[in-house]
């Protein structure tokens, strides 16, 4: 657990869920209407801001708590790729970040990434890749992840997100 000025660093459990997905949906309905098309948002956010089940319960999933336990940001990494499961040697995968909105520039999102990255380098990973949204294309530059190539990712429901495939030496 990281202590910080305004905020603790902690490995998230099935309990955060419902908080998990509190700042999921305020994060992405506020930022992604700058790069995304209201019909695209309007098919994907009902899936993409629910916190994930397995990722609550995978350990590597952090969550940035305030003193009075207010969640304000979220996000882990898996050695799983995202959509198919595969796993390469080495390679870890950014999964589902997001910072509220009333919290973004107090770099929550930079610790949470932070505290995967220690945990990753632990595992034994080497590089992190990242499916992100294109309204989070300058944190994860930000980071010091570089542009592979734009890609289209398939939410749960069937629709494709226009999103950026993103890579980091660690």
């Amino acid at each position: 657990m990281d202590k910080l000025s305004d905020f603790t660093i902690r490995v998230a459990t099935p309990q955060d869920a419902s908080a998990v997905t509190t700042v999921l949906k305020a994060s992405y309905s506020v930022l992604m209407p700058a790069k995304y098309d209201p019909a695209i948002l309007e098919a994907v956010l009902p899936v993409t801001t629910q916190a994930n089940p397995k990722l609550l319960q995978s350990g590597t999933y952090y969550v940035a708590e305030t003193a009075s336990h207010q969640i304000v940001g979220c996000g882990g990494w898996t050695h799983e790729r995202p959509g198919n499961g595969e796993v390469e040697s080495g390679l870890g995968h950014i999964r589902h970040f997001a910072t509220h909105p009333d919290w973004i520039g107090r770099s929550v999102g930079r610790s949470i990434y932070e505290a995967c990255e220690r945990a990753a380098r632990a595992a034994g990973v080497k590089a992190f890749e990242c499916f992100s949204s294109l309204n989070a294309e300058g944190f994860y530059a930000a980071l010091g992840f570089e542009m592979i190539r734009r890609v289209e990712v398939r939410m749960g429901n069937g629709q494709m997100l226009p999103s950026i495939l993103l890579r980091r030496y660690i």
